[in-house]
């Protein structure tokens, strides 16, 4: 089994992706103004905000027909705003192949204020508020940011740049990679090029996986869709902001209020070990979808539950962390559930022991209460910010300190 999973928890800021594109709500080119029309053209003696206004109508058109050769498959439409040959032409050009292999179906930006004048004369910086959605029209939209730079040309004005994105869950995959994708009924996964040979598994394995997590849905409302991205190690440096503990396997990262991505880590994760990490990651991203209360002390309810979907029903006794916990027993474990979370650069027995604690309570309380149960435990406390006493009643009906002894010591009996 591989055990260094986590889960990352991110702040959701608001990311900026490359190529942007202007979709009306329905996913078809919103109604505007031919470019160069949309407003009169600027007088000597006019206020600057004439000239910014009018500007930014004709860059708004440019990107509504983007926008159209896009969802069309023109890919040349696409590239028109970039001089060819350059390095932003051949931006677009990975960005549009990717988007298209992920089958985008919409992308909805919005102009976020008005246009920058910069210091350089003759050039803006125009901030987008993009929303999108993968596959089928009707799925639920997510948003990220872009900002772009524009020079007042002749004729139209012409894209010289795209921001490079910030933050910390930046970039995403499709804005540094050209990728490849494979799609099934409940999951999106892609890859790089260099990795297309193993979609067919990848993607085998994620919709079995799928089928798991969705089990532990809060309120029976699993994602529309898994969106799954398999790491090469450059990859694995880069997408998300990188720099992930070494032990780190895989990680869920929210992209938005409901949504998140998960990232599997190709290194040390070779062809027939892909179910288990799955299940595990997928079970985040259906668990915690909306909640609010994910780290921190109650890390070893979030890492349980993930963990014991991913032994999707085994026998204990072959839960292969168990060795690992038994050695932190007998290293002095304070017997705290709320403390058992490991840092960045502990050791990989120290990683496997604190995941395997989590499965270990949350397994015992699922032998005893039974799934539903241990799920309103997990939704008033994750997703409520519940106390778990009070959660611990109103699901069980049984006090938290004698539950959470008696699960220390089923972990202890466990592992010994």
């Amino acid at each position: 089994m591989v055990i260094g999973t986590v889960l990352v928890l991110l702040l959701c800021g608001a990311p900026v992706v490359a190529g942007a594109v202007v979709l009306a709500r329905n996913g078809t080119p919103e109604q505007g103004p031919d470019t160069g029309t949309a407003a009169a053209s600027p007088e000597p003696g006019d206020a600057p905000t004439v000239t910014r206004d009018w500007l930014g109508d004709r860059v708004m058109g440019l990107l509504e027909k983007q926008a159209t050769a896009l969802l069309s498959g023109d890919e040349n439409g696409y590239l028109a705003l970039a001089e060819p040959g350059t390095p932003l032409s051949r931006q677009l050009r990975r960005e549009f192949r990717t988007l298209r292999a992920m089958q985008v179906t919409k992308w909805q930006p919005e102009l976020h204020g008005k246009l920058v004048r910069l210091d350089e004369p003759g050039t803006w910086r125009a901030d987008l508020i993009v929303q999108h959605c993968f596959v089928t029209p009707a799925c639920e939209l997510n948003e990220i940011t872009i900002a772009t730079r524009w020079r007042d040309t002749p004729g139209q004005p012409q894209l010289t740049a795209i921001d490079p994105p910030s933050g910390a869950d930046r970039p995403r995959p499709w804005e540094t990679d050209e990728l490849v994708a494979s799609i099934g009924d409940r999951t999106l996964v892609a890859t790089p090029r260099a990795f297309r040979d193993r979609l067919p598994e990848l993607l085998r394995e994620a919709e079995k996986a799928a089928k798991v997590a969705d089990r532990y849905a809060v309120d029976d409302s699993p994602p529309e869709r898994y969106l799954i991205f398999y790491a090469g190690p450059n990859e694995w440096k880069l997408w998300y902001g990188g720099d992930r503990p070494e032990w780190t396997a895989g990680y869920a990262v929210p992209v938005g209020a409901e949504q998140y991505d998960l990232v599997l880590n190709s290194k040390g994760l070779a062809p027939g070990q892909y179910g288990e990490l799955m299940r595990h990651e997928l079970t985040h991203a259906s668990s915690l979808s909306g909640a609010g209360r994910i780290g921190g002390d109650a890390w070893w309810l979030v890492e349980g539950m993930a963990e014991n979907a991913a032994a999707s029903g085994q026998s204990v006794n072959r839960y292969q962390g168990l060795r690992a916990v038994e050695r932190l027993v007998d290293a002095g474990w304070d017997g705290k559930l709320e403390d058992v979370a490991p840092d960045d650069d502990s050791a990989d027995w120290q990683v496997a022991a604190s995941y395997g604690v989590g499965y270990l309570a949350v397994r015992h309380l699922v032998d005893r209460f039974g799934d539903e149960d241990v799920l309103k435990f997990f939704e008033l406390v994750v997703h409520d910010g519940s106390s778990e006493e009070d959660a611990s009643q109103e699901a069980f009906g049984v006090a938290w300190t004698t539950l959470h002894d008696d699960c220390v010591k089923y972990v202890k009996k466990t592992a010994s």
